[in-house]
């Protein structure tokens, strides 16, 4: 199959360089010039896409090359660019940062490569002048098919910008555009936290800033040329996977809050596809499940910071504890996990696990995984293997020992628990790494459910 799918990456030479923050900006700029702009993330974060979600109102994608093949890959990013007429992806670390130091496997610039999608390079100006150039030159030159077509300077002033502007046309020919820059605006930043950034829902006047930000790229920012950029994108070519529909409908119930906030949406949204009706609730805010649940799903996010208030419905834990008891299929990732068990500090919580979560003030286990399972359970059976990612500072002290997680350096520990209808545990994955989880998940919602009559 071929879709033509304009589409941009913005892409740094590492972390903290303002990627997200000029991804929003460029969106929302998109917005005001009439475009219908989507979103994508390159790697396993969730909170980049929940801001670049607060800018559309719409899902925003990952596309993780550790979790899916290539042609899910494109599918995937033809999917949700099908929902709008230009896609802005943003990159992950820096450019050619893979899986490990000397790899760029899952880096921002196997995407690009695999998607053939054009790169725009953000270019921290702050402190530099001509030494600007020297960054680009080294990012287009590592690989011979870096596809960088563009330079955004960042941190940068007007003045700086229209002399460095014309040294970059003179020195590249036109092969790599100056497209704008950005000024210092510390009035706009995303602080951080632990898990990355903050939560766009927690970010004070967030509406106000993408307001000045979507202003100011619209100053500084040629937006012409980046639409002119990523109209040059070649078709997307790929194979459309076969996605298996259920007759039978379930529904699960999907926990949605400032506790429980992050997901994979195409990952939800393939339980949708094949056929589930998805019912968000609120363990912070509400009493109780909504009725007729045939399945539970509790994904990651920050329930530590929201310890007593999770604790203080004791209605929505024992309804919880209920479910889980008497066999509803339940998915619990991460913080889901943490709920599950007994106390998260010193606040009970539902008590369907055994252990205790504690803050270990450092990270955990965390970055990208194999999970093999030790024995047949809900989603797959003793041997099977799939990718996942964990990233977190509390602990447990009962992990779980119904799988192994395998690092690719070889390192590996027990990990979950899971049995025919559960599975609890650190380890985030998505459903397009292996559709077939969650064919098995909705056949264990469906036996539920037929075991209820």
């Amino acid at each position: 199959m071929k879709k033509q799918i304009q589409r941009i990456m913005i892409v740094a030479a590492g972390s903290g360089s303002g990627k997200t923050t000029i991804t929003c900006a460029l969106l929302e700029a998109l917005k005001k010039r009439g475009r219908k702009p989507t979103s994508a993330k390159c790697g396993p974060d969730y909170i980049d896409t929940m801001f670049h979600s607060s800018v559309l109102g719409a899902p925003s994608t990952n596309l993780d090359l550790f979790f899916f093949d290539e042609n899910t890959a494109k599918y995937l990013l033809s999917e949700n660019g099908s929902k709008g007429d230009i896609t802005v992806i943003e990159g992950v670390m820096g450019y050619y940062d893979g899986l490990g130091i000397d790899s760029t496997k899952s880096s921002s610039y196997h995407l690009a490569k695999v998607t053939e999608t054009p790169v725009i390079l953000i270019v921290n100006a702050r402190g530099a002048a001509l030494s600007v150039l020297a960054t680009i030159k080294g990012f287009r030159d590592f690989r011979s098919d870096s596809n960088i077509k563009g330079v955004i300077l960042n941190n940068c002033t007007e003045s700086t910008y229209n002399v460095l502007k014309c040294v970059i046309e003179k020195e590249f020919g036109g092969d790599i555009r100056p497209v704008g820059f950005m000024p210092k605006m510390a009035d706009c930043s995303l602080e951080s936290r632990h898990l990355g950034l903050v939560t766009a829902a927690e970010v004070e006047d967030l509406q106000d800033k993408l307001m000045k930000l979507r202003d100011q790229a619209l100053k500084s920012i040629d937006m012409d040329a980046i639409e002119a950029i990523a109209s040059e994108a070649p078709e997307l070519v790929y194979d459309e996977p076969e996605i298996r529909r259920f007759d039978d409908k379930v529904r699960i119930g999907v926990a949605r809050d400032k506790a429980f906030c992050f997901y994979y949406e195409d990952s939800l949204e393939l339980l949708e596809k094949m056929g589930a009706e998805l019912v968000d609730f609120s363990p912070l805010e509400d009493d109780f499940l909504p009725g007729g649940l045939d399945g539970l799903y509790l994904g990651g996010g920050y329930p530590e910071l929201y310890a007593e208030q999770l604790s203080s419905k004791r209605s929505m834990r024992g309804a919880i504890l209920r479910s889980v008891e008497q066999g509803m299929p339940t998915i619990a990732e991460c913080g889901g996990f943490m709920y599950l068990t007994e106390a998260i500090g010193d606040c009970p919580m539902v008590g369907a696990l055994p252990g205790e979560c504690s803050d270990k003030s450092k990270l955990m286990r965390f970055g990208y995984v194999t999970i093999r399972a030790d024995k047949d359970n809900m989603l797959m059976k003793e041997g099977h293997e799939i990718p996942a990612h964990e990233f977190h500072h509390w602990d447990c002290t009962e992990n779980g020992s119904d799988f192994t997680a395998i690092k690719k350096n070889g390192r590996s520990w027990k990990a979950a628990t899971a049995n025919e209808n559960l599975y609890a545990g650190f380890p985030h994955f998505n459903f397009w790494a292996d559709p077939g989880l969650a064919e098995n998940f909705i056949k264990a919602c469906i036996k539920y459910k037929e075991n209820k009559k």
